[in-house]
């Protein structure tokens, strides 16, 4: 369950698996994630609302804080305090959503000053391809029997079927299944000679 609905990119697992994060930081790092400002990267839950939705102890929740800011990948940039003026939560300020946000602020500006018109991307960089409609086959409707509407349906019309019908429709399976696996075979004799 997300926090919000709004979408926050995070680095691979494997890119920071290599920055030398723990697996079992990761997924703190990630709540961490969905609680930012996705322009600015800050964010401040507290340590126990952290604990509580991983699963996990404030203290193990407090560990991984700590190695993520070592790995630089966080920063810690205050302590807040509550109503009562004791200290609250600590604000956090992912550095790559930050660092992001200032990469997008200089990349659509031209020389003169103009900003450029944005291409849309796949999120990796690259331009997207354009949408030309289904790639992959449709399955057609299946047509109505040849026979006519109520050939297989005699059940709905309140007939009975008539006494070889089990025995016709067994052998067009038979006749539909050879016809596939001989389609299947197709370029591929070598290997069942």
């Amino acid at each position: 369950m997300a926090v919000r609905s709004n979408f926050t990119r995070i680095p691979k697992i494997s890119d920071l698996v290599l920055a030398g994060v723990p697996t079992e930081a990761i997924p703190t790092y990630c709540a961490l994630a969905d609680y930012s400002n996705n322009k600015t990267g800050l964010c401040w839950p507290r340590m126990d609302t952290l604990a509580r939705r991983l699963s996990r102890s404030p203290r193990t929740i407090q560990r991984h804080l700590h190695l993520l800011k070592e790995r630089g990948l966080i920063e810690f940039v205050e302590r807040k305090r509550d109503w009562h003026g004791r200290f609250g939560a600590y604000v956090y300020r992912l550095l790559h959503i930050a660092a992001a946000t200032a990469r997008k602020g200089t990349e659509g500006v031209t020389r003169k000053g103009q900003r450029r018109k944005k291409r849309p991307t796949t999120g990796h960089g690259g331009p997207m391809a354009l949408y030309i409609g289904p790639t992959k086959r449709q399955e057609d409707t299946p047509l109505p029997p040849k026979g006519g509407a109520e050939q297989g349906y005699w059940w709905i019309f309140g007939k009975e079927a008539p006494p070889n019908a089990e025995e016709v429709h067994r052998q067009e399976e038979e006749k539909r299944r050879e016809q596939e696996r001989r389609r299947r075979q197709e370029g591929y004799d070598w290997l069942f000679e």
